[in-house]
This record gives structure tokens, C-alpha cells and sequence, in this order.
């Protein structure tokens, strides 16, 4: 069993070496890792009804021929149409797609398929525009939709997995022991894996659903319990003195009063009997800095240093340039640390770091490199907690005696869920907005409006403003660089004379970062994206956030692109380009529009978003509250997991905090 969970992708069948590195990409790097690379949706496919039954404006699935090869058309606004027409033998439908070439080589004439989408027409003319389709022969009841990336679409990624799922052995070795899955009535875990990618009803799948949150919640829990148990120890670092009015008088802005009781119960922390672990949860432009930079000047006003690691250099760069000028003066010293540092540099500021003439460190991952060593670090604060792992943020607080820790999360979930995932952290929300932050205006609108929207784009720019403009994947089987090719050529018409920035997932890290860097200095005007804009990047020029094929994101997903724009003094907007045809699509973006509050979006998001990874499945607060008991009751009567039926939980949280980086001592 373990040799094929731990067989690497590239040996399964059907996965070369390049569609490998595109597996590792979306997290599945071994076949085992693939396994629980779960369905983020499905589609129901079970009710193929004749085409003359097909209930008008609603979601049907028909089986029909291809009467003739897809023809070619182009309209206004850059788009090119195909159309063709299908049969049940009784019936026509009439079939529309856009911007999609490949559709006359996948729709062969006289072949038949089975088409799902939104029917509309009149009682006597059917039509379906952008309809899903499979051959007949591939038809299943439930299709499970998979996270993609670019050039490997959801139905590569199904074919993988039913050709791992067929690779299982008859009985799979279950982390689970048969007394506990009795007493939480839970499925075997061989079930639950063929389950949730091909489920035959919506009950099997809620069966399988069941069991596998209840056991990646338990690996979790369990495992925080071990950090807990690992990390109480004495509070090295207390605090002598409290500095914060002394921080207060350094800032432009008064802090509000969701800042100021995020640093106070921080400060608490500090000086209590433990280190601290906290994590300051709070919605874009909440102020998370300036709680961190509070906590840093506390530390260093009482004879120590503090460390701080984001995700990339561009945003580790603009921490830097950021407090570095907020602290100089009050005299505090401050370097900035990334793979670019050069060698006679990073010599000096190492001999610095190490002899306390540097107070506060900010980098990337570079801050977790061997030569790195500090004189006395008291304080670790890491940014964006879904980029760096548990063990990553354990590794950093090596490098000191047991220092307090903070981790600063820009991603809005409720605060039971927040309490629940991290269980090793006590939580800090930030839920006002600092004075100066104006709202984002958000619009709703459908392609046919894409010309008014340029023009609106273009009056911004026009006044000095800069804009993004996010186009995803347009079609299954497209490359995002391809697409972004079609797509350039409508924006250079649009907007002539006017520096475009490209970005796309084939961009090396160092070219994506040059390009960011280039649109924060303003070099660049007009930013083109594929993939997500990069996650905290400060640009308080930019004040309209363009989304293409809105529909295809969940809404904390948009809502993080949304904060990229509103950071500066300017009125802000974000325009949604959604496609009118998917009506339970276009009421989840009205929400989203209704409200600039994370938290609210992060509450629907979880009420409407498929299962997803894990936490998407968390819809279900009874199945966790069971899952955090039984990891309480099996912390109580055995700690450390050695009992002969517990190993194999153990060897899972082990696994666990392994793909993190690092490992729990158990």
C-alpha cells in the first residue's frame, strides 16, 4: 500500500515527465498526494432528457448527434463564435461556443455526446450556448471539476486519478482504527477515496465526504496537540516595559481601536508565562503592519530583535521600504534579507545580525538559511500563514530560544473555523477598517459591456491611475499564454500608447517579480494576469481591478483580488465581466458585490463553494466539533499516539507537517 501512495506521479500511467512538474505544481507530487486531491465541485449529469423536454433557462443534460463540423464566425468586441447543431432524431439543438478553436476538432460530425448547460430558445427552437460536453461512451453520473493549472484541465486530472483509484489494492491500510470509526459511524478509507471522485449519488458522496474531513481535521488537531505540548515551555522573552504610546507617536494615522486590542492582548501574551503563538486575522487593509510593526518596536525597546518573513521578495521588499521609514526615527535598525542579497552584503549584514546590530530582520524564505543567527530573537512574525507551512514557522522560531510568534492571515474565515484550523494559535481579528480607506465600488456586468468598461479603464489611466485586468483560463484544454495572446491584441486596440505588463503562469518567479516591480513603480500602467495577482503587493495608484470569467473563481478568491485596488486615496472599483448564461453564478456575484466586508464573503463562500480542498469541505461545523472531541479524547489517553492501532494516525500527522517542510516530534 505504501509503495504506491508513495509512487511519484510521473510512474502513473498516462503522466509524463512534463505533466509531472504540472501535478507537483497543484500538489500532488506522489500518487498517494494525488488521491486526496479532491473535487472542488461536481457536476450532475444522471437526467438526459429529449431535447423537446428540456425545461427553458434551466441547467439540462441531453444526449444528441453532431448533425455538422462547428463553423466559424467573428463578432463585435473581439470575439470569435462557433456554432453547429445536434439531434436526438426527434429534435434539434442548437449549439453556440466562444473563443474557443478547438471546439471543431472535438465535436466530430455524426458522432454522439452529452451536452449539459443552460437551454434556452422558444418552445420550438432549442439552443444551449457553451454547453459542457463528453463523448457518450465517457459519459459519468456525477463529473467531478478538479483545481486546475494552466495545461492541465480538470478532465487530464480525472483520467490520473481513475487510473490510481484502479491501481488500489483490495484493502487499503485505514489511519482510522475500527473502533473509532464505529463509534464516529464513519466509512472505510479504500470507500471513501473511489467515492469522492466518482460518486454515483449525492448520498454515497456525503458518506465519503463525512469520513475524510472528520480524519484530515483529526490529523490536524492531533497535530497541533503536539506543538502545544512541545511549545509550552517558560516565557524566555518577557516584556519589562510597554513602549506602545511611544510606537503610536511614530504614526501618520491613529490606530483604531481593533488595532489597538490586537497589540494589547499581544503585549499580554509576551509577558505571560508561555511564548506567545497568536495569528492576526484580519480583512485586506485592516492595519495587520502596523500591529506587527507595534510589537516589533515593544521587542526592540526592550533590548532585542524581531524577525519578519513574507512570501516574496517584491512584498518582503515594500515591508522593508515600509518600516524601515516608519522606525529610522526612533534610531531602530532594520535590513532587509532575500536570495538577491548580494554575497559581500549579506556577509556584513550576517556578522551584523549575529553581533545585535540589527534589530529587525524582514525576508523571504532566505531567513531560514543555516548562516542566519541572531543575538537574541524574541519575536517571529510571519505573513500570509497559507504560504509558509506549520513547520516553516517552527523552523524560523528555531532560530532563537523559544521566541513569541506571530502570523499575520490577509484570508477572512470565521473566526470558530479560524479557532479550529489553527489550533495551536490564539486569534487577533482586525474588524474595522483604518481611517482614509474608502470602500471599493463593484460592478456586475456581462461581455457585451467589455468595450464600456475599457473606456471607463481608460479615463482612470488617463488621469495618471494604473488598472489590472485578470483573465483566467477561457477554456479547458487552452494554454493561459495562448489565451492571454488573443486577449492582448483586443487590449492593444483598446488602449493605445499605454505600457502593458504581462504576467502568466509560465513566467519564471524572478520575471514575475520584475514585472510586479516594474508596475509598482509605475513604469508599467496597465497590468494583463492570468494567474493571481500577487497577494499583498501594494500599489496605491491602482484603482480599478478588471475580472474576466468572473464566475470561475470562489469569492475569498475574488475578494483578495478586489483588495488590490482601494489602498490609496483614490475612489477604487472592480468590475466583474460574468457570463450571463449561468444564473446560480451571476446571484453569488451579486452577493459578493453587495459587500466589501471578508468576512461576510468568506461566510458564503463556505455556504456555496463545492468541497474543494479540505477546508472547502468545511460546511459541516457538527463533523469538526466531533473530529476536535475525539482528538481531545485520544490526546487524554494517548499522548503520544504509541498504542499499536494509533501508529498509523501518527505516520499521517507526521506526513502532514512533513509536506510543510518539517516534521512533529512524536
Amino acid at each position: 500500500m505504501a509503495s504506491l501512495f508513495e509512487k511519484d506521479i510521473s510512474e502513473l500511467r498516462g503522466v509524463g515527465p512534463k505533466r509531472a512538474a504540472l501535478f507537483r505544481k497543484i500538489g500532488a507530487p506522489t500518487v498517494g498526494d494525488l488521491l486526496r486531491l479532491y473535487p472542488r465541485a461536481y457536476e450532475d449529469w444522471r437526467d438526459c432528457v429529449p431535447i423537446r423536454s428540456t425545461q427553458l433557462n434551466e441547467i439540462n443534460v441531453v444526449r444528441a448527434t453532431v448533425l455538422k463540423r462547428p463553423s466559424e464566425a467573428r463578432i463585435r468586441g473581439g470575439m470569435t463564435l462557433y456554432k453547429t447543431a445536434a439531434t436526438d432524431g426527434e429534435d434539434d439543438l442548437q449549439l453556440t461556443f466562444f473563443n474557443n478553436r478547438y471546439i471543431p476538432n472535438l465535436l466530430e460530425e455524426g458522432k454522439t455526446y452529452v451536452f449539459r448547460g443552460k437551454v434556452t430558445g422558444t418552445l420550438t427552437r432549442r439552443e444551449m450556448a457553451a454547453p459542457a460536453f463528453v463523448p457518450e461512451s465517457k459519459a459519468l453520473d456525477m463529473t467531478p471539476i478538479y483545481p486546475q493549472t494552466e495545461g492541465l484541465s480538470s478532465r487530464q486530472i480525472s483520467a490520473a486519478m481513475a487510473e490510481a483509484l484502479r491501481l488500489l489494492p483490495e484493502t487499503v491500510r485505514d489511519p482510522l482504527p475500527d473502533a473509532l470509526r464505529m463509534e464516529y459511524t464513519l466509512c472505510r478509507l479504500e470507500y471513501a477515496l473511489k467515492t469522492v471522485h466518482f460518486p454515483r449519488t449525492p448520498e454515497e458522496l456525503a458518506t465519503a465526504r463525512r469520513r475524510l474531513v472528520f480524519e484530515e481535521f483529526l490529523v490536524l488537531q492531533l497535530g497541533m496537540a503536539q506543538i502545544r505540548r512541545a511549545g509550552a515551555r517558560e516565557n524566555p522573552y518577557p516584556l519589562a516595559k510597554d513602549c506602545t504610546a511611544e510606537f503610536e507617536a511614530l504614526l501618520p494615522f491613529e490606530m483604531t481601536g481593533a488595532q489597538k486590542r490586537a497589540v494589547a492582548d499581544a503585549l499580554c501574551d509576551m509577558n505571560g508565562p508561555h511564548p506567545m503563538n497568536r495569528l492576526i486575522q484580519g480583512d485586506v487593509g485592516s492595519g495587520k503592519t502596523a500591529v506587527a510593526a507595534a510589537l516589533c518596536f515593544n521587542v526592540i525597546r526592550n533590548g532585542m530583535q524581531a524577525a519578519l518573513m513574507a512570501p516574496t521578495e517584491i512584498l518582503a521588499a515594500q515591508h522593508y521600504e515600509s518600516l524601515s521609514a516608519l522606525l529610522a526615527p526612533a534610531d531602530v535598525r532594520t535590513a532587509l534579507l532575500t536570495s538577491s542579497t548580494k554575497a559581500k552584503e549579506r556577509r556584513a549584514l550576517l556578522a551584523a545580525l549575529e553581533s545585535g546590530e540589527i534589530d529587525l530582520l524582514i525576508g523571504t524564505h532566505a531567513l531560514l538559511g543555516e548562516q542566519v543567527s541572531f543575538r537574541r530573537l524574541a519575536l517571529v512574525i510571519t505573513d500570509e500563514q497559507h504560504r509558509f507551512g506549520v513547520a516553516q514557522r517552527t523552523a524560523l522560531a528555531k532560530k532563537g530560544a523559544f521566541p513569541h510568534t506571530l502570523v499575520m492571515s490577509a484570508t477572512p474565515i470565521p473566526r470558530t473555523l479560524a479557532l479550529m484550523i489553527y489550533g495551536d494559535l490564539d486569534v487577533s481579528v482586525l474588524d474595522e477598517l483604518p481611517p482614509g480607506r474608502t470602500p471599493v465600488k463593484t460592478y456586475l456586468i456581462d461581455p457585451q459591456k467589455r468595450r464600456r468598461a475599457f473606456g471607463f479603464l481608460r479615463k482612470q489611466l488617463d488621469e495618471g491611475r494604473q488598472a489590472y485586468i485578470v483573465c483566467p483560463l477561457i477554456e479547458e484544454g487552452e494554454s493561459g499564454a495562448e489565451n492571454l495572446e488573443e486577449y492582448s491584441r483586443l487590449v492593444g486596440e483598446s488602449f493605445p500608447g499605454i505600457q502593458v505588463g504581462v504576467l502568466h503562469g509560465k513566467l519564471k518567479p524572478k520575471a514575475k517579480e520584475a514585472v510586479m516591480a516594474a508596475f509598482a513603480a509605475k513604469d508599467i500602467r496597465l497590468l494583463l494576469a492570468t494567474t493571481v495577482v500577487e497577494v499583498g503587493v501594494d500599489v496605491p495608484n491602482a484603482t480599478v481591478m478588471m475580472i474576466e470569467n468572473a464566475e470561475r473563481y470562489g469569492l475569498s478568491q475574488l475578494h483578495q483580488l478586489r483588495g488590490r485596488v482601494g489602498r490609496g486615496k483614490f475612489e477604487s472599483s472592480c468590475i466583474l465581466v460574468a457570463d450571463p448564461e449561468n444564473p446560480e453564478a451571476l446571484q453569488r456575484l451579486r452577493r459578493f458585490a453587495a459587500t466589501n466586508d471578508g468576512f461576510k464573503v468568506a461566510d458564503e463562500d463556505l455556504k456555496l463553494r463545492g468541497p474543494g480542498d479540505i477546508f472547502g469541505m468545511m460546511t459541516d461545523m457538527a463533523i469538526l466539533r466531533e473530529a476536535q472531541r475525539c482528538a481531545k479524547d485520544l490526546s487524554r489517553e494517548d499522548p503520544a499516539l504509541e498504542q499499536p492501532e494509533h501508529r498509523a494516525l501518527r505516520a499521517e500527522i507526521r506526513k502532514l507537517f512533513a509536506s510543510q517542510g518539517g516534521t512533529v516530534v512524536l
